[in-house]
């Protein structure tokens, strides 16, 4: 019977060893979670910015584009070679009104992946809104033959300018 009993409480010492180990590892110091959970949470903010915009709430727009450029800013820190996250950084300071840092984020976003269809239509737009046409055309022969809206849309806004 004893012989069972120890049996027991190693097994259960072991198992309790086990959970403490993975839990630790899922728990708010894992990078997994927390890099997607922020990531999600500033593209919502994003979504519903431009929901905002849409109905001339520009205010409002402005004020979820700098709470979702904070969270976005806290994704970067965990994940410095994202590009998805340096896009949405780079979007987020340029509709509020930073071009100067936006461009800088684009540029960063480029480096990781230079075909980026969001980096490159959001980067030719802010060479649109900053009079430099030529690099906007650049961004736009990037995208050539991607057959995707980001060409269109890049494309329409150079065309009317």
């Amino acid at each position: 019977m004893k012989k069972y009993i120890k049996i027991l409480i190693m097994t259960l010492t072991m198992s309790l060893f086990a959970f403490n180990i993975l839990y630790a590892a899922g728990s708010s110091g894992g990078d997994g979670y927390d890099k997607i959970g922020l990531y999600k949470k500033g593209k919502k903010l994003v979504l519903r910015a431009k929901k905002q915009e849409e109905k001339n709430k520009t205010e409002k727009a402005q004020e979820l584009y700098l709470k979702a450029y904070k969270i976005f800013e806290k994704a970067y820190e965990k994940n410095k070679n994202n590009p998805d996250i340096l896009n949405y950084l780079g979007f987020t300071l340029r509709k509020t009104g930073n071009l100067e840092k936006a461009e800088i984020y684009y540029l960063k976003g480029l480096e990781f992946d230079a075909g980026h269809l969001g980096i490159n239509e959001y980067l030719g737009e802010l060479y649109v809104q900053t009079n430099r046409i030529d690099l906007a055309k650049k961004r736009l022969n990037v995208l050539q033959g991607c057959k995707c809206e980001e060409y269109q849309e890049l494309k329409e806004l150079i065309e009317n300018n």
